[in-house]
């Protein structure tokens, strides 16, 4: 199958990850457009297919975006300890638990942005895709919060001395 104007049409290829791109008339058609956020390498597989999918459509559709942050953020809870029926009672549960003011507001954020892409409230996501945009970022802080620091701080404890790990199990042992 040819075009007509093949003129317009460019083939690229990533000197980084050898893969091509293609370009008409100035505009990258595949892979999509993507001016927001690549997922955080910490986020969970169960979560990472939607988040693709919500860059792939960001530019063609940021409300269509937002709804699949959404169903993002309510998989996302659920890895950190949610149920998954509701993202507002999610949110509670890990508050009661101790998680910090910044994150929760985070996902308060998207919270709210993300159920009012799905049922429009004060918030119109169609007039504004900077709000649709900053949900990518936010679901990433949370990820880099709740699951890399974490990890980063569990690896670096556990290169301590068995003794010393030992010393302080005894010393945390409630009495």
């Amino acid at each position: 199958m040819g075009f007509e104007d093949e003129e317009n049409l460019s083939i690229c290829e990533c000197s980084h990850c050898e893969r091509s791109s293609y370009w008409f008339e100035g505009r990258m058609i595949f892979p999509a457009d993507a001016p927001v956020p690549p997922p955080h390498e910490d986020l969970p597989d169960e979560c990472r297919s939607d988040y693709e999918e919500a860059r792939d459509i960001f530019s063609r559709s940021p409300r269509a975006s937002t709804a699949l942050l959404r169903l993002c953020v309510q998989k996302l809870l659920v890895h950190l300890g949610g149920d998954g029926k509701h993202i507002n009672s999610d949110i509670k549960r890990l508050v009661e638990n101790g998680l910090s003011i910044l994150v929760q507001q985070a996902l308060d954020y998207c919270r709210v942005i993300g159920n009012n892409s799905v049922h429009p409230g004060e918030i119109n996501v169609n007039d504004t895709p900077e709000i649709a945009a900053s949900l990518f970022g936010m679901i990433n802080f949370i990820v880099e919060d709740r699951i890399t620091r974490p990890k980063q701080i569990e690896s670096l404890y556990n290169q301590l001395p068995e003794g010393a790990r030992e010393a302080i199990h005894i010393r945390d042992e409630p009495k």
